[in-house]
């Protein structure tokens, strides 16, 4: 969580199957929904919720959500981001914000609006990937579900040098804490 010694930080957060995908080929979710674990448990997805004050995801993530939370109300607080090039329609329940922007430009409206909390990618792998692209990804948090999927969204189509800051069991899931290594230029 942001604390006022920290300053904030891009963090994607996420769950993968054990053979890095974040999705099926058809964007199913069952394989994760059905696994058991702690919010409040390590790294608890609680606090890091409370830490967050901006939310950017693309547009197949947010169309999963618009399939599968049906009439629920939007699940987040924040200010949501939606990266896409796609026409979707405006919400009254909540502070949803298409774009077809530039990510630093992104980046930096998210950041003016998160008023000194953390930015949350939620996903997919490509965007999380598009920030890692202009060096405005500082963290990856991962969930890793005891199962192979063998193909569909990738967890993070980039190369890039991580770095483990902590590892924890919680439930079915591995997780584990990286920092993002900035590229030398």
């Amino acid at each position: 969580m942001t604390t006022p010694s920290t300053s904030p930080r891009t963090i994607y957060n996420t769950a993968t199957s054990l053979d890095g995908y974040i999705a099926t080929t058809d964007h199913s979710l069952d394989w994760l929904l059905s696994r058991e674990s702690d919010e409040a448990g390590p790294m608890d997805f609680t606090e890091f919720l409370a830490g967050v004050g901006a939310i950017v995801m693309g547009a197949n993530t947010y169309q999963w959500i618009l399939d599968n939370e049906g009439a629920e109300p939007w699940p987040y607080e924040v200010p949501c981001w939606v990266c896409t090039h796609r026409d979707f329609p405006a919400r009254t329940d909540a502070d949803i914000r298409f774009t077809r922007a530039d990510i630093p430009e992104v980046h930096k409206a998210m950041t003016a609006v998160a008023a000194g909390k953390n930015l949350w990618v939620v996903g997919g792998g490509e965007l999380a990937g598009a920030f890692t692209d202009h060096g405005l990804l500082d963290e990856i948090i991962v969930s890793i579900a005891p199962v192979t999927l063998g193909a569909g969204a990738p967890l993070l189509p980039r190369e890039r040098e991580l770095r483990v800051t902590e590892v924890a069991g919680n439930g079915e899931f591995a997780c584990v804490r990286y920092e993002v290594v900035r590229q030398q230029h």
